[in-house]
This record gives structure tokens, C-alpha cells and sequence, in this order.
């Protein structure tokens, strides 16, 4: 850009453990980053939530950190945010619950009621989210049954992005992305799904202003200027879903290129032109923008399993188990010697969206070690979300090119094996933040920066290329159906675990499905 235009864009990713705020310009370069954590908590078994003040000051100081860095005129602002968040407010916008994040399932019986009727699958099919009890529309359902005067309270339900935005520009607004994930909008038509709020017991008018994710709030509040310290004329884009931007940022714009990520939790995802679930309703779909949606799956347990192994098997190391584990899961042979683990440790999604499983050593014999244990733990990783792409497969995408982001991507045994069990070459992009990087990108396009954010592709550098050996991806072909298997196998244990096991939510009272 010439002249004096501010050609800078902040990108800031509300996360599940921390919100970042990272600049770019128009060429893709980073000039500045900060970064602010925050708890999640877990009051009681099956609860993950967090203060949505701790969120909005991690916000506010992440923000400031980077003008200041920064030191010249920016662009604008553009947000991403975890999904499947929900947070109830009262008339003047204030809290009235903690943020209820995707990891919670307290709702995990509502879920399942919904499931087990004709209506749920066509839920699912009409609103691109599983009815699965990461989801705000069985969490509404938690709140009338268990918390009814809560319920009754509240005079509007969010996400924790929509309420950071409240506080920045004082306009209660959701995008298509991020409402594509509650369960409670048709993604066919763009607008809140009539019989989801009626199964929800709410009202359109309880919910936010449905907007595109590439909306335009021009001025800041006395406040949020004040606190960042940005002019008050600043823009602000609303922004997406922290999945399909992390796509964005990955390049991965293109039908058929897939993005694969593995953090906490892990996914995989590859856009489409146009919204649609598959007919057995194996995979998510969520927007990005008008002509860009993303299909996909998401699994809970990605290198959580690796922080488990090291507490779990090798508590000795301590907090830095991390290298000393990869070592020894290093030395054990492809395939564990037989051993498979399901690494449902928080449950599960994807493909089978219940909250059912829990996670399992299943082979397991006299001569194995702790480094089978823990290679086998990795494996299981990466063969869920092996079962993750044959979904987004089924559901008729092609997948033709792999890329990959995440903490993972620091292990070198970690790539190699993912490309292993994919069976395809995985391409690592350099340097780029993800879902930040993506909301910076489609911030650009929204001020008129870049013509498109299919100039995604062409900025994003690939550093590395880990393909596969064909002798190790030939084992892990043939354990895959074996893998597959062993969840329906366990169904019925898993039953019972839930029954007589303590640690989970507690049953609620029961009440006659929706119609």
C-alpha cells in the first residue's frame, strides 16, 4: 500500500487457554505478538468454564501490547474465537453464568436424548453442528432443566466473542462462523433455526444480531479505546470460528487441501463452496464466508494424551516429560508391538459425536514397556483423526494435499508418524500463527487490503514436507479397521463404566424428548 494507509491488521484469537493478538501486514509479515493465559475450570466433574472478565482483560491487554509495539497506525481489529462457547447476560449485557466452553459436558444426557430421536440427525443436517454436548443448543437445554431461575434470568445468550464485542463496540452481534457452531442457525438459509430455539425454550430475540463474518463495526466504545489505547474511529471486522480461519491461515483455502491441527484437542478440515453434512452425519459444517464453509471433524484428546502420559507414566520426569517421552515412544516399534489405546481421555467427538467413551489400553501384554504405552498413546492420536478424514471422505470431498499446525509439530517422530498413518505427505506451513494469521487475512479482505483471502495460499510459506514410508503406513493401514472396530466393540463397557464409575455429571431428572 502507498502512502500513509495503514496497511497493519491485528489479528486476536480468544483461545481456550489464552487469547493472543499478533499484527500482519498485507504481505503476511508479523510485527508484533503478545499473548495473555487464563484458567480453565472445573468446578465439578464434566464442567469447563471460565470467567469471561479474565477473557475480555486478556483481550484488552494483548491488544495493547501490540500497538504499542507496534508503534503506527493500524487497519483494524479482526477476531477469532473458540467455538461453541455460551455465556447468559442480563439486560445490560453483564454475565449472569461463567463462559460455558466446548470441553464441558454437563450436558451430555440432553445431548443424547436429542440424538436418540428422527429430529436429531435432521438437526444436525439443517444446523452443521452434531448434537453433541460441546454444543450451546444441549447446554440450553442443561440450564431450563438444572438451572431454571438462571434460565429465566437471562435476557440474552452468547458466545464469549459476541460479548468481548459488546464491550468494544457496544453491539450485541454474532457471525455466520461462529453461529454455524451453536446448533441453533440453519446454515441453509443463514438465520436461527425456528424448531432448534423451540427445542431450546428460547426466543430470535435472545440471541444476537446475525452478521457476516466480514462486518464492519466502525468506532470503538470510550472504554475499550481507552484500554487498548487505539483511536476510537478504529474498525473493528467481527470475525469467524477459530477452526476455519486456522485454515485461512494455514493456506488451506483451495477445495481439497486439508488442514490438520493438533493442540489440546486436534482436526481436521477442508473447505467447500458450498454448507452440507453428510447423510450419516460424521462430520461438521461450519462458515467461513458467503462461498466458504469448512467440513470436517473435531477430536477432544490431541497432545492433551501426551501431558497424561507424562503424569500418568512417567510422573518422575515432571513437568518437562515431554522430550524424555517422545525419546522413548521413539524406540518402540511402528505399531506398538500389537498395543492400541483409544486416547478418549475427554471423551470424544468426532466422527461419532457421543460423549460416551472413555480411554482404553487394548493388547496389552508382559512384554510391553512404558515407551510402547507411550507410542501407542501418539498413534491413537493420529488414527483418530485417520477416521476423522475417511468421514470428510465419505461425505464426498476430496482430499489431495495435507497441512498441519500445532504444538505436535515441534516432535519430529510426532510429524513423521501423523503422515504414516494418513498415508499421505504433510506439508507444514512456517512461521504463521493460525487462527490469528487467518483473522488478520480475512480482516484484510473486509478493509479492502487484499482483493481476496485466496491470497492465503499464495502467502503461506510450506518450511517442511514429512512424507510417508510406505512400510510403516502399510502397518498402520491394516490397524486402522481394527482401531475402528474396537469403539463399537466398547460401547457396552463404556455403558457401564458411566453407570457404576464416579466422576461424572451427575444424571439429571428425566424428561420426555423433544417432538
Amino acid at each position: 500500500m502507498g502512502g500513509t494507509t495503514p496497511d497493519i491488521v491485528i489479528g486476536v484469537d480468544l483461545g481456550t487457554t489464552s487469547t493472543k493478538a499478533v499484527a500482519f501486514d498485507v504481505d503476511g509479515d508479523q510485527l508484533a505478538h503478545h499473548s495473555v493465559g487464563y484458567p480453565l475450570n472445573e468446578p465439578q466433574p464434566g464442567y469447563a468454564e471460565q470467567d469471561p472478565y479474565a477473557i475480555y482483560a486478556a483481550v484488552i491487554e494483548s491488544v495493547r501490547t501490540v500497538v504499542a509495539e507496534v508503534g503506527r497506525p493500524v487497519a483494524g481489529l479482526s477476531f477469532s474465537s473458540a467455538m461453541h462457547s455460551l455465556i447468559g447476560l442480563d439486560a445490560d449485557g453483564n454475565p449472569l453464568t461463567p463462559s460455558v466452553t466446548w470441553a464441558d459436558s454437563r450436558a451430555a444426557r440432553q445431548a443424547e436424548r436429542l440424538r436418540a430421536v428422527p429430529s436429531g440427525l435432521a438437526l444436525h443436517r439443517r444446523t452443521g453442528t452434531p448434537v453433541h454436548p460441546m454444543a450451546p443448543l444441549p447446554k440450553l437445554l442443561w440450564y431450563a432443566e438444572q438451572e431454571p431461575t438462571t434460565f429465566g434470568r437471562v435476557a440474552y445468550w452468547a458466545g464469549i466473542k459476541d460479548w468481548v464485542l459488546l464491550r468494544f463496540c457496544d453491539a450485541l452481534m454474532t457471525d455466520h462462523s461462529i453461529a454455524s457452531a451453536t446448533g441453533l442457525m440453519d446454515i441453509h438459509q443463514l438465520a436461527w433455526d425456528e424448531e432448534a430455539l423451540g427445542i431450546a425454550g428460547i426466543t430470535e430475540e435472545q440471541l444476537p444480531e446475525l452478521v457476516p463474518t466480514t462486518r464492519v463495526v466502525h468506532g470503538l466504545t470510550v472504554e475499550a479505546a481507552a484500554a487498548t489505547g487505539l483511536p476510537r474511529d478504529t474498525k473493528v471486522v467481527v470475525g469467524a470460528g477459530d477452526g476455519p480461519l486456522a485454515n485461512l491461515g494455514l493456506g488451506a483455502v483451495a477445495p481439497g487441501v486439508m488442514a490438520c491441527s493438533i493442540g489440546t484437542s486436534g482436526a481436521m478440515r477442508v473447505m467447500v463452496e458450498r454448507p452440507g453434512v453428510d447423510p450419516l452425519g460424521g462430520v461438521f459444517c461450519y462458515a467461513l464466508t458467503e462461498d466458504r464453509w469448512v467440513v470436517g471433524g473435531a477430536i477432544n484428546n490431541g497432545g492433551l494424551v501426551l501431558g497424561w502420559a507424562g503424569r500418568a507414566l512417567a510422573p518422575e520426569l515432571g513437568e518437562d516429560a515431554e522430550a524424555e517421552l517422545l525419546a522413548q515412544a521413539a524406540k518402540a516399534p511402528v505399531g506398538s508391538g500389537g498395543l492400541i489405546m483409544l486416547p478418549y481421555l475427554l471423551s470424544e467427538r468426532a466422527p461419532h459425536w457421543s460423549a460416551l467413551p472413555r480411554g482404553a489400553y487394548v493388547g496389552l501384554t508382559h512384554g510391553h514397556r512404558r515407551a510402547h504405552l507411550v507410542r501407542a498413546a501418539l498413534e491413537g492420536v493420529c488414527q483418530q483423526l485417520a477416521l476423522v478424514m475417511a468421514s470428510v471422505k465419505a461425505a464426498g470431498n476430496e482430499v489431495r494435499e495435507i497441512r498441519a499446525s500445532g504444538g505436535f509439530a515441534r516432535s519430529r517422530l510426532w510429524r513423521q508418524m501423523l503422515a504414516d498413518v494418513l498415508g499421505m505427505p504433510v506439508r507444514f506451513p512456517a512461521g504463521h500463527e493460525g487462527s490469528s494469521y487467518g483473522a488478520a487475512l480475512l480482516g484484510m479482505e473486509a478493509l479492502g487490503l487484499v482483493t481476496s483471502i485466496d491470497v492465503a495460499a499464495d502467502l503461506v510459506e510450506i518450511s517442511e514436507t514429512a512424507r510417508p514410508d510406505p512400510a510403516a503406513a502399510a502397518t498402520y493401514a491394516s490397524l486402522l479397521p481394527v482401531y475402528a472396530e474396537l469403539y463399537d466393540a466398547l460401547v457396552p463397557t463404556f455403558t457401564s463404566l458411566r453407570r457404576l464409575a464416579p466422576g461424572l455429571p451427575p444424571e439429571p431428572p428425566p424428561a420426555p424428548p423433544p417432538s
